[in-house]
């Protein structure tokens, strides 16, 4: 299925907002269906007397989240769904919501009830009054907290927080706060040198905004989830460090390709090993342990870029064999372009070094362009 985003707007229902909305505030979700009629309610008592309406950008949930949402801008056309299908991703998910408003205003927050919505009117406050730009709920201010959180989860938000500053061009204490509001103005400025990688869509921002945004901290208390599972795992640390590369050496070389690049080298190894095996312990032929050895390396270097090169646009399913078969036929083609510029170059400077890096350079900027293209393709 190609991917698309579907976007539904309420038609006019029982509630009608007497101005303009002035707020919008983006919901990514994946799974959170229990929490979202909670939610609304939480922030319709926030937000009396301020024109609101809530965009939950949806990425495709199986628990009928998108369904839910529907139902409920039925009724209340202040609330709006767009379903992404085909890609996934907190801080794209937030991208795509601020391009789907009007709003002056946007605030990102996430549908587990964990940030505390009472700050929204004091945040909007700080906005309209002109003292900043930008305002961000912060577990690490005076009067901030974050919860009943193991010691070891505190440590680890330190330690992310700490590296956080390499690329933040705000002072501020708590960049990955998910919590936060800004000037509409000021994400759009951004928008177009944001990496989209992982979670800290904050701190994605603040790294991409051309000018520092004047940033102001209000204190809040983390809540405990009460519906739902958590979408943290062990990867999170990994689209962390991508989105910590990206904008520290993304400008000098692509990331996606340093990675593709590493996995390459790795899958050289387990050429090496795999041929190694099928010689000596099974006592195979040296053409058929070099096609098995291809073929195993191709193989894992697929697998490998999948689940970290490409994460945000990893295949599923039926899609893994079609893009395993087009990985197999993009490399194929790649070690004859390898083969036949290393030729040309020895023929040319006799250096066998020179000639066998100018291959390998050409072949592994042919298999990144071309996965990148029709293995992986570009959301």
């Amino acid at each position: 299925m190609d991917d698309m985003t579907i976007v539904e707007t309420a038609p006019q229902g029982v509630v009608s907002p007497a101005t303009a909305t002035a707020l919008s505030v983006i919901v990514p979700t994946l799974n959170e269906r229990e929490n979202i009629e909670p939610l609304l309610t939480f922030i319709s008592a926030a937000l009396p007397d301020t024109a609101w309406e809530v965009i939950f950008v949806d990425d495709d949930s199986r628990d009928g989240t998108p369904e839910h949402v529907r139902a409920l801008a039925r009724r209340d056309p202040r609330v709006r769904c767009v379903q992404r299908i085909g890609r996934r991703g907190l801080a794209t998910a937030c991208m795509e919501g601020v391009l789907a408003c009007a709003s002056p205003y946007i605030a990102v927050m996430d549908a587990d009830l964990q940030h505390d919505e009472r700050l929204l009117p004091q945040m909007l406050q700080v906005l309209e009054g002109g003292r900043a730009d930008l305002v961000i709920g912060s577990r690490y201010v005076a009067g901030g907290g974050v919860g009943d959180w193991s010691s070891d989860r505190v440590r680890i938000s330190g330690l992310a927080t700490r590296l956080a500053h390499l690329i933040c061009k705000a002072d501020i204490a708590d960049p990955l706060s998910g919590f936060f509001m800004c000037r509409r103005e000021v994400f759009e400025a951004a928008l177009r040198r944001m990496s989209g990688q992982g979670f800290k869509v904050l701190l994605d921002l603040l790294a991409s905004s051309p000018v520092p945004p004047r940033v102001t901290e209000l204190p809040y208390c983390f809540r405990e989830r009460q519906h739902g599972e958590s979408k943290l795992d062990t990867m999170i640390a990994w689209e962390y460090g991508m989105l910590l590369a990206d904008k520290l050496v993304g400008r000098i070389v692509p990331v996606r390709f340093a990675l593709f690049g590493l996995i390459g080298g790795l899958g050289l190894v387990v050429h090496l090993v795999t041929l190694w095996l099928a010689l000596n312990l099974l006592g195979i032929g040296f053409a058929a342990a070099q096609a098995i050895a291809t073929i195993v390396a191709m193989t894992s270097n697929f697998v490998l870029n999948n689940q970290f090169t490409y994460r945000d646009q990893r295949l599923h399913g039926a899609g893994v064999v079609r893009g395993l078969a087009i990985f197999y036929l993009i490399c194929g083609v790649g070690a004859v372009a390898n083969v036949g510029v290393a030729s040309y170059a020895f023929t040319s400077s006799h250096t066998w070094w020179l000639a066998g890096v100018a291959g390998a350079l050409v072949g592994s900027v042919w298999n990144f362009a071309m996965s990148s293209v029709f293995t992986w393709r570009r959301r």
